[in-house]
């Protein structure tokens, strides 16, 4: 209590006070001042290092020293007797006041005021369904404030050259992504027209923006030069464009300085928040967005081109090199994810496909959770947070509170596709909501094929088949692929149009065994049984039981038959993820008698969820 004394009576405590309050206030005007400056984030770091550095010599000062009339004294050598201390000590207390209601006008301006006449983002750059900065477009229009940033031209031929100039290329795009007033093109739909010399009008209208930004790179050991251009689409005319010439090093620096720039160029306002949500969008490291770029080609390639495991196992070699070098990169984990997904969907099954040497159903089951686990820890918005909560609570089997998440994840008004939210939703109920969710999507990236098949399925699944019919055939002459022509011959069959639905199947589907799933789908809509027998039979011959086996059972109406496979599947660990989608596959309603799977039946009756589940399509065999 003496020592605390002394500090009040020497004025210790009220130095240190006005100390940090006045620090304070200098920061955020540095900070403004910086900004406008554009110096780089080492200048502000050193302020902030120095105003720390000066607290405990202020403390110091204030404990040896004295102010007298007389000037600076010791204060050893001030009779206390003259001392003026309490006098200094009321000073003291009206420079904290002011400096303090300086510091609270200040905070009430720029949390209130500060660019409030121009979009001001959400948390973190995302905004909510409701409060969307962005008009979406309907049919031919296009939103005002939209642009695709087209792969940059490698115009070096080292290794890695191409992967670099495409990692710089998603990093200003993502950077771009943050201003909730800009529609930016996704990444997929944006590099569709990598390698493709066509006008910028053409690209423009075909991804449905007012402007495009064009560059190249090239590299020649640590030498780096970036061209970059913003393009108005309607008549060519160049809005702003700049040629950058420095290290590979600096390449962060030069792609924050474009997206700065390309903001600026369409007249959207960026405040400090909007500047941060740019700036830690993307990986900050060339290594990484290098290695991210190869994986991710890896991945998609999986996907449709390359063997589906194969392929996830390089691409996932790449991703934990991007992990280990990034780990607070959210996207990473979730990609690196699928290969365990499909493991554990593959096995729970009983697939054959599965080769030799891969991780086993519990390694797999605990790589898969640990991975989302880090998908939300490192998460970089409130949008990404809520769809990845979800998508950990869906595929870990934690389903208590899982609709609340599902309702949290869709009021965002993002460009995710959401993952395997599709599924849950149409399954369960959240058509409309997920069919908003799907319209923004498809804004921000209409040259990717899954995107439409999640859409037209969404429709199909509200009961509108013309807009399904629709979506799936747009779809398929922008962004062909397996999926969308599966589900645009399953939309014909739910019309009754089998001859057209049989067209698509052998011209488009191009796996043999998927075009005996549907055809056996059209056998059971005719009620041709024998037909129908035959065609699963051969099914089972070519593919073995595969994640159709038991919806062609239910659309037999063969219910011992489909409840045997469900209870099969039940007993495996991933059993939740893969009798929901299955029962997403069938469209049918319940495929299987409840009973049959007590614990999936446990997780829909801990998650509160309806079941059975609609049937968009009805089945002349299935009586249940």
């Amino acid at each position: 209590m003496n020592l605390f004394a002394e500090l009040k009576r020497r004025n210790v405590i009220r130095v240190g006070i006005a100390y940090v309050v006045i620090a304070w206030v200098v920061a955020q005007v540095a900070e403004l001042a910086l900004d406008s400056f554009e110096a780089p984030a080492w200048v502000m770091k050193s302020v902030l290092l120095l105003m720390a550095l000066g607290l405990p010599f202020a403390l110091f000062f204030a404990w040896a020293f004295e102010l007298t009339p007389e000037g600076i004294k010791k204060e050893e050598e001030v009779d206390r007797s003259q001392s003026i201390t309490p006098q200094t000590g009321r000073k003291l207390d009206f420079l904290i006041i002011g400096v303090l209601s300086v510091a609270l006008a200040w905070f009430a301006w720029d949390k209130f005021y500060v660019g409030h006449d121009a979009a001001a983002p959400a948390a973190n750059g995302e905004t909510a369904a409701l409060e969307a900065d962005i008009a979406l477009p309907d049919g031919d229009e296009v939103a005002d404030k939209s642009v695709a940033v087209l792969p940059f031209v490698a115009m070096s031929s080292g290794e890695d050259d191409e992967y670099f100039a495409d990692g710089l290329t998603e990093e200003i795009l993502n950077a771009l992504a943050q201003l909730p007033e800009l529609l930016v093109t996704a990444r997929t739909s944006a590099f569709s027209f990598k390698g493709q010399e066509l006008p910028v009008q053409e690209i423009a209208k075909a991804l449905r923006v007012k402007h495009v930004v064009e560059g190249s790179v090239r590299r020649s050991g640590e030498r780096l030069r970036v061209t970059a251009q913003l393009i108005r689409a309607d008549d060519g005319f160049h809005l702003w464009s700049e040629n950058y010439d420095s290290t590979s090093g600096d390449a962060i620096a030069v792609q924050e300085d474009i997206a700065e720039k390309i903001a600026r160029a369409l007249d959207i306002f960026l405040d400090k928040e909007k500047r941060r949500a740019m700036r830690s969008a993307g990986l900050r490291d060339v290594v990484a967005f290098t290695e991210f770029q190869k994986g991710l080609d890896l991945y998609n390639r999986a996907h449709g081109e390359i063997d589906l495991f194969e392929g996830l196992v390089r691409a996932n070699q790449h991703l934990e090199r991007v992990i280990a070098r990034a780990p607070d990169f959210s996207m990473a984990y979730i990609l690196h994810s699928d290969l365990f997904i499909h493991l554990l969907d593959s096995e729970a099954y009983g697939s054959t496909e599965v080769p030799p040497g891969m991780p086993d159903a519990d390694a797999a089951y605990d790589a898969a959770i640990a991975d989302y686990q880090a998908a939300v820890r490192h998460a970089s918005s409130d949008a990404q947070r809520s769809d990845a909560e979800f998508n950990f609570a869906f595929v870990s089997g934690d389903w208590r509170g899982l609709m609340g998440r599902l309702e949290r994840a869709l009021q965002f008004d993002n460009c995710n596709l959401g993952n395997w939210m599709g599924n849950f939703s149409v399954l369960f109920g959240y058509t409309e909501a997920y069919a908003k969710r799907m319209k923004r999507v498809l804004a921000c990236d209409p040259r990717r094929s899954l995107i439409w098949f999640n859409a037209a399925r969404t429709a199909f699944w509200s009961g509108d088949l013309d807009e399904a019919l629709r979506l799936a055939q747009e779809g398929s002459a922008v962004a062909p692929g397996n999926w969308l022509s599966a589900f645009l011959a399953q939309i014909f069959i739910a019309k009754g149009d089998f001859e057209e639905a049989t067209r698509v199947i052998e011209n488009r589907i191009q796996v043999a065994s998927r075009q005996l799933v549907f055809k056996a789908l059209i056998a059971s809509q005719q009620r041709d049984r024998e037909r129908f027998e035959a065609l699963v039979k051969e099914h089972e011959n070519v593919a073995g039981t595969t994640v159709w086996s038991l919806p062609m059972q239910a659309w037999g109406g063969n219910r011992e038959a489909a409840n045997r496979l469900a209870a099969r599947i039940d007993a495996k660990e991933f059993s939740h993820f893969t009798l929901v989608v299955t029962a997403v596959q069938c469209a049918c309603g319940a495929p299987w008698d409840i009973e049959a799977t007590p614990r999936f039946a446990a997780k829909i009756s801990e998650a509160g969820l309806p079941w059975p589940p609609p049937s968009p399509l009805q089945h002349p065999f299935k009586d249940w």
